[in-house]
């Protein structure tokens, strides 16, 4: 029983037509998924990921219009890195995210780091080819460029030796920087959980915030376990809830982190054909009928795949 890494970053957004632009076109990720959130149907749900929608390249939001800003601060997740393959890879999103008028700036270690227009932090790091590759298939960007998956993700934490009991009951091993970097690995897929010191100001949970992160179960027999696995190590998870394109349970770490573990059994393709994903608004049989409502109501957007 091992976690694959992570599975999914769900954070959020004002703007559906705008997180479309950036994510599927200058990012160049394969929006997988239109339908909404299955507990607020009147606010969207969007999925990015690689060309084959795999657990560990998916990004995900829900778009609530009306939402202030938010602000990182402890116990938030605050920054996603994702793999690209080297040195000319990152010179190659510099140039790319620079032309587009989007901030970038170097890291140690000759990582990129940059934001999206509403403030949501990215990192791009070198992959040291150990996983293997997630790519979409943009018409513009280069294979050998595209991003590669999820990397890791970094939160605020004031108090990270809190956490460590829980994440070492979840297969967690300690990454070299004491109780503040981890990793995670199963036997295809690893990823970097790490807490910084936080700011001196209180988060706030808005607009270019992470809402929570999901890490990579098998199926709900894995799910089942972990989840006793999480309540004996003193968290408070949730039952099994089906989320349609996979099962999760629910809790909060102790540095305050929403976590998921969601299972990767299920996929994207349970209601509609593989090669059209993302194309159409679909939608949990319980909203079914408002969807004539639901389509009046939501943003419209356009997915650069069909209208190249």
């Amino acid at each position: 029983m091992a976690l694959e890494g992570l599975h999914h970053v769900t954070a959020i957004t004002a703007d559906a037509s705008r997180n479309v632009d950036f994510y599927a076109r200058l990012l160049g990720l394969r929006l997988i998924k239109k339908t909404v959130n299955f507990d607020q149907p009147d606010a969207y749900h969007l999925y990015y990921g690689d060309e084959l929608a795999t657990p560990g390249s998916v990004l995900t939001f829900f778009e609530f219009p009306n939402a202030a800003p938010g602000r990182h601060g402890d116990g938030m997740p605050y920054r996603i890195a994702w793999r690209v393959a080297g040195p000319a890879s990152l010179e190659f999103w510099s140039r790319r995210l620079a032309d587009e008028g989007v901030t970038v700036s170097g890291a140690a270690g000759g990582a990129l780091r940059f934001a999206d227009f509403e403030g949501l932090r990215h990192e791009l790091v070198v992959d040291d080819g150990a996983d293997a590759a997630l790519r979409a298939a943009a018409a513009d960007i280069p294979a050998e460029h595209a991003l590669r998956g999820f990397a890791g993700v970094r939160a605020y934490g004031a108090r990270p030796g809190a956490s460590a009991s829980l994440l070492e009951a979840l297969g967690f091993t300690p990454d070299g920087a004491g109780d503040r970097g981890w990793q995670v690995a199963g036997a295809q897929r690893r990823a970097r959980w790490c807490y910084d010191r936080p700011p001196a100001e209180a988060g706030i949970q808005g607009t270019g915030s992470i809402h929570h992160v999901a890490w990579s179960a098998a199926d709900d027999g894995e799910l089942a376990r972990l989840r006793l696995v999480a309540s004996s190590a003193g968290a408070r998870p949730t039952r099994i809830i089906d989320r349609r394109y996979f099962h999760s349970v629910y809790f909060r770490e102790p540095s305050g982190v929403l976590f998921e573990l969601a299972t990767r059994d299920i996929g994207f393709d349970v209601d509609e054909p593989f090669a059209s994903l993302g194309q159409g608004l679909m939608l949990p049989p319980q909203h079914e009928p408002r969807r004539a409502e639901l389509e009046l109501a939501l943003t419209p957007i356009s997915n650069p795949r069909q209208s190249a």
